[in-house]
């Protein structure tokens, strides 16, 4: 909605543009600059998009300064404390909770995608034993585009739909058999007579010969996670989706180009980082050490875990997800030292300065880890984890981009361009 507008003046041409200012439901406000280039002949320079607008969207509102996650007007904390990931999911694509029939066809559909082509099946074995879980993801979720390369139609809302049940059905299946091919395992296949978290589970850790039952605390937990990593606004990974999408590319080719940014160790591979921190630091007693590197500007040690480009409160997310670490281990009675390692580093972080000072705050990846560990998940398979949560998001913002019509349009960002100026070619044999 337009509420205002500002003007923007070149002092040197004395040229000035009107732009109108839009007011979201929560947030800055933000200015339209699209007449910036006609009017003045120049374009914005914003380094990492900070404070650039690329998307009208309604589905995930965070305030980073408050702390505050919202999906579709939910609060996480309501939602990681009454829903399934299955509901939210549901709510992610249609905007709304689902009433008990639509929530029953929805858990049958989701179903009946869970297969996949069995032919996709030997396209594990062209990767090595060893090689990164998230490497695999990419390329296995890309393969599945050329089996619906032919009858999706992206602007077909019917398709999209299609499309998006078959994306949140078959990830649990793709990811549980990159697991059991590097751990030389038989594939499981789908049981449906098994919620959605719980038949994951059974699919990552069924033995052939013994009958396969999840405890409810861990089903519980995972579920939660899945929850809190299902979307978090226009992030890299989503960004990448959306701006992939808006060429029209395979919605399954724009998952996995979101599964390769989640990749990033500054994205998605941070709670990975975080477990090797814990594991580096070996004791509580070794913390104060590792937090002098920390603040030790001539050394590259970090702590992982505490921060976020967003966030300058506690995450949310973090809040929650420290209370389920707690339940989880003391109800499975797991033993688990980094957690108490984790614990007193959260603690005496919290009381520096250096870090108060800094917003420097625990993260959603500070305590994620922790919890896949006590599910015996091993580090390398906790980003697929989160892909596997977070392909409910990507796909609801590629539904939403593609419905917007009236603004749809291929991504196309500008550049201030710091190279040569314009020079002759010389030939090899003059050159210097």
């Amino acid at each position: 909605m337009t509420t205002r507008s500002v003007i923007i003046t070149d002092k040197a041409s004395g040229k000035s543009v009107e732009c109108q200012v839009y007011e979201g439901q929560y947030g800055a406000p933000v200015i339209d600059l699209k007449n910036i280039y006609k009017e003045l002949g120049m374009f914005t320079f914003d380094l990492g998009y900070a404070s650039t607008a690329a998307c009208r969207s309604a589905i995930t509102y965070l305030d980073g300064e408050e702390g505050v996650l919202m999906y579709r007007g939910y609060p996480i904390e309501q939602l990681a404390e009454k829903s399934t990931f299955l509901e939210v999911a549901y709510l992610l694509i249609n905007g709304e909770l689902p009433n008990q029939q639509q929530s029953g066809d929805w858990s049958h559909v989701i179903k009946m995608h869970g297969m996949t082509h069995e032919h996709l099946s030997r396209f594990y074995q062209g990767y090595r034993y060893d090689a990164h879980p998230m490497s695999v993801l990419a390329g296995v979720v890309s393969a599945v585009a050329s089996y619906y390369h032919n009858t999706t139609d992206i602007y077909n809302p019917e398709h999209r739909r299609l499309t998006a049940q078959r994306v949140i059905a078959k990830m649990p299946s793709l990811v549980s058999k990159i697991y059991r091919y590097g751990s030389g395992l038989p594939f499981v296949y789908p049981d449906n007579s098994r919620d959605y978290v719980e038949n994951f589970m059974y699919m990552m850790f069924a033995w052939p010969t013994e009958p396969f039952r999840a405890n409810p605390t861990a089903v519980r937990a995972l579920d939660l996670l899945f929850i809190l990593h299902a979307d978090h606004e226009q992030n890299a990974s989503t960004s990448t989706v959306r701006l992939c999408g808006s060429a029209e590319t395979n919605p399954f080719a724009c998952v996995a180009a979101g599964i390769s940014t989640l990749w990033g160790k500054a994205h998605g591979g941070a709670n990975e980082a975080v477990i090797d921190m814990l594991t580096e630091i070996g004791e509580p007693k070794n913390i104060r050490k590792f937090i002098d590197r920390a603040k030790d500007k001539n050394d590259n040690f970090k702590l992982m875990g505490f921060g976020h480009r967003v966030y300058k409160n506690y995450d949310p997310r973090a809040k929650i997800i420290r209370q389920a670490c707690h339940d989880l281990l003391n109800e499975m009675n797991v033993n688990q030292p980094l957690f108490e390692i984790a614990m007193e580093l959260e603690r005496i972080a919290l009381e520096d300065e250096y870090f108060i000072s800094r917003k420097l705050y625990p993260n959603v990846d500070f305590y994620s880890g922790l919890i896949y560990q006590a599910l015996n998940i091993p580090t390398n398979m906790f980003t697929p984890m989160f892909a596997l949560a977070r392909s409910a998001g990507w796909i609801a913002q590629w539904m939403e981009m593609l419905s917007d019509t009236n603004d749809f349009r291929i991504g196309r960002p500008r550049q201030l361009y710091v190279g040569a100026a314009k020079r002759d070619y010389v030939p090899m044999a003059s050159r210097p």
